[in-house]
């Protein structure tokens, strides 16, 4: 777990670097008077690799994935309480108040 973790740290220790990188390469292309047309391949590699070894360490931190089922609530229920819908009945609606002379007849 104390190795996730540093790869978590070191990751966005390098991402934190990758971003300071770039802040400087557009600040020597604004001082150099040259247009911006893209990083340069070290700050774009070192962008992706640091974003890996973060997801790796997330992932690891998180703990085993458990499978999400819909059913699973479901299970212990028996059929005619899951027949019963209560929660659809509604009888104090805004159609009374809108129709109220076809309630009154």
């Amino acid at each position: 777990m104390n190795f996730y973790k540093f790869c978590v740290f070191i990751g966005l220790l390098a991402m934190l670097h990758a971003a300071y990188s770039a802040a400087q390469h557009r600040s020597y292309l604004r001082l150099t008077e040259q247009e911006f047309t893209r990083l340069p391949w070290d700050i774009l590699i070192q962008c992706f690799f640091s974003l890996v070894l973060v997801i790796h360490g997330v992932v690891h931190i998180a703990g085993s994935f458990r499978e999400i089922r819909a059913s699973a609530d479901l299970d212990n229920k028996t059929w005619e309480m899951l027949g019963n819908r209560q929660g659809f009945l509604s009888f104090n609606h805004r159609g009374k108040s809108m129709y109220q002379d076809t309630w009154d007849r």
